[in-house]
């Protein structure tokens, strides 16, 4: 009997730092901080946070044109 196992990368189940999470979006500092407070330590959430945070700025600034 055969057993296939998921292997995850070590560096998917570590929370990010927050200057390379905010390099990686191109967000503040303080942008940054408040989406990985608010999303935790889970990678996933915290990416998709930091893209629907980008959008919803760029909605913003075209809703003001």
């Amino acid at each position: 009997m055969e057993y296939e196992f998921e292997r995850r990368n070590q560096a998917d189940d570590q929370p990010y730092e927050v200057i390379s999470f905010a390099q990686k979006y191109g967000l503040t500092i303080p942008a940054a901080d408040a989406v990985l407070f608010a999303k935790g330590p889970s990678r996933t959430a915290c990416d998709a946070a930091a893209l629907a945070f980008l959008c919803a700025i760029a909605a913003r600034k075209q809703s003001a044109r």
